[in-house]
């Protein structure tokens, strides 16, 4: 009899996990079940849904289940939730259309993702107040700027939803203001690469708040009115919810299965978690971070796919470890772009490694063309050894991908003096002869 996966999650880590177990044995029998209205599509799209970037929904979806389907046999569900799990027996309970059944699997995938956080401010129920985790919110959030034509936006958060979002708002010409708790937006960065970053969000006519504790909102007749913070009042006709997320990981807790950091399902280098036949993938499972060694929780777009191959691989018979994680994540706050990868100086020195740090500021190619720009680099190595630990880079076109040097450096454990001596690209349309990463790292390099 042909061995049944059942995958629980129909994004992008579930059914990556579907399509490479299916593609390399056939014979597998395949179901994967969603509680929502569509799989496989663009999480990270929907602020540029959002913003106008991007007219219809179906440009963010990779696969339907119809797709899934007739290329590749996989049986995907929709609108079925997966409420139980019976890990003794094998078997799962799923709810569709008002009723439930029980079916059984060989193999079990948890793909369940994460979901936004949304503390129990007053009034954070009221209409009109977002979270942005699903296409259904961006379907939502772009449907009621188009019928009711809000003047006054608020988002709530500094992350990289937060930062997307307002940017995508000022497209729609609202007076958009963000409000960051912390005193500097991008809590993954250093205060002062921020500080860059708010530059950029003023320059699109943003007004960002620092320092900013929401207490909750002022509703009328149902819908938001206002943002309360311990500072102010600030009037919204819609507000943004950009608080960052946590693994959906209840029903795991719920049938026994050990958690980690954060509430994530633990599992191993080849993602089995400790019960037998039960594997987890993506935002709902903690990972290994390639330079403290320590368990982390990174809930990106990238992390979450890789998971999926790698756990495809080892459910079709392979024995392929997930080497880990760096949290390498790129952005942009309209011409400004912003990247990082590894650890921070504060982290480092967290984890006990004694560190020192560069920041330069140089420009992405020779200065005589007309659209050379302004580039801020930051390098961290460890003291001794050399070893390059992280990097932050904000700047203009043609900055934030030269995060990628960085962050291929720290998965092949160079130090700084092997990253001077890269034989990297040099044209003067493209870099000065010495590339600015090289100059960061030219410049760390007698400090350790």
């Amino acid at each position: 009899m042909s061995k049944r996966i059942v995958i629980v999650g129909g994004d992008g880590a579930g059914m990556s996990a579907a399509a490479q177990a299916k593609r390399r044995d056939p014979s597998l029998v395949i179901t994967a079940y969603e509680k929502g209205p569509v799989v496989s599509y663009s999480a990270c799209s929907i602020p540029y849904y959002v913003g106008k970037v991007v007219n219809q929904t179906d440009q963010l979806i990779a696969r339907t289940p119809e797709e899934f389907h007739r290329q590749l046999g996989i049986s995907v569900h929709t609108e079925h939730e997966v409420v139980d799990l019976d890990l003794h027996n094998q078997r799962l309970q799923v709810r569709s259309d008002g009723s439930t059944a029980w079916e059984s699997y060989d193999e079990l995938v948890l793909a369940t993702g994460a979901v936004p956080i949304v503390p129990s401010w007053p009034g954070v129920s009221a209409r009109g107040v977002y979270s942005v985790k699903s296409l259904e919110d961006g379907v939502s959030i772009r449907r009621d700027i188009e019928h009711r034509h809000p003047l006054t936006a608020v988002v709530v958060g500094g992350g990289y939803i937060g930062l997307e979002m307002a940017e995508n708002l000022r497209h729609w010409g609202i007076k958009t203001m963000l409000l960051e708790q912390k005193a500097a937006v991008m809590p993954t960065m250093d205060p002062d690469m921020g500080e860059l970053i708010v530059e950029a969000l003023v320059g699109l006519g943003v007004d960002v708040f620092l320092e900013e504790e929401v207490m909750g909102f002022d509703v009328a007749d149902g819908w938001v009115r206002a943002v309360q913070t311990r500072r102010r009042n600030v009037a919204a006709d819609l507000v943004i919810l950009g608080l960052g997320v946590r693994p959906q990981s209840a029903l795991a807790q719920r049938a026994g299965l050990p958690l980690g950091i954060k509430q994530a399902i633990k599992v191993d280098p080849y993602l089995r978690t400790e019960v037998a036949h039960v594997w987890a993938v993506g935002d709902v499972t903690e990972s290994h971070h390639l330079v403290t060694g320590q368990p982390t929780y990174i809930a990106l777009a990238t992390v979450a796919n890789k998971q999926g191959r790698i756990a495809g691989l080892n459910l079709s018979g392979s024995a392929t470890p997930f080497p880990g994680v760096l949290g390498t994540a790129i952005t942009r706050v309209g011409a400004t772009e912003v990247a990082r990868t590894g650890i921070t100086l504060t982290e480092a020195k967290e984890a006990g490694i004694d560190a020192k740090e560069t920041r330069i500021q140089a420009e992405t190619k020779l200065g005589y063309f007309s659209d050379v720009s302004p580039i801020t680099v930051k390098l961290v190595a460890e003291v001794g050894s050399g070893r390059v630990l992280g990097g932050q880079i904000v700047g203009g076109s043609g900055s934030g991908k030269r995060i990628d040097t960085i962050a291929t450096a720290l998965s092949a454990r160079m130090t700084v003096t092997q990253v001077v001596d890269l034989d990297l690209a040099y044209a003067p349309p493209f870099s000065d002869v010495w590339d600015p990463v090289q100059i960061a790292a030219r410049t760390l390099v007698p400090k350790l």
